[in-house]
């Protein structure tokens, strides 16, 4: 099953990077909110290749900086937290997680913590306290093992 997500994931990788190469980001204004998001969402989850993940990241923090309404900015704090994860290195927003010994969500090592809740503020993110209670909540929800 993990294989196939893999397969997946590197046929859209290969895709998004066409797209790109030939109109550029696919912005709000280009493709609408939900386009444009899935073609973020497929950046955040090209873990095999973290090159391509940090040239999404310049794209659409230039792209922010010149028009934040063709951007989510949420994504941006996304993003940028997957590489320093991928790269062993904490966290700004503190996005990313991984289950402790009690099968909970905790969020991975975080830079600065105590003003994780101004930079998620600022990115358009709930404090870190609410989004980890919510997780847990969807993870036990659903079955939680």
């Amino acid at each position: 099953k993990a294989n196939s997500f893999k397969k997946l994931d590197l046929k859209n990788t290969k895709r998004l990077k066409e797209i790109i190469r030939t109109f550029g980001w696919p912005t709000i204004s280009l493709v609408g909110k939900k386009a444009s998001n899935g073609a973020w969402l497929l950046a955040q989850h090209a873990d095999h290749d973290i090159t391509f993940q940090k040239k999404v990241l310049v794209l659409i923090k230039n792209i922010y900086e010149n028009n934040p309404k063709d951007i989510v900015k949420s994504n941006i704090a996304y993003l940028t937290d997957r590489i320093l994860f991928h790269e062993n290195k904490p966290q700004i927003f503190g996005t990313q997680y991984r289950k402790n010994k009690q099968n909970l969500f905790e969020e991975y090592p975080i830079k600065d913590v105590k003003n994780v809740d101004k930079r998620r503020k600022e990115f358009g993110l709930s404090s870190l306290n609410e989004n980890t209670l919510r997780i847990n909540k969807q993870w036990k929800r659903l079955g939680g093992k």
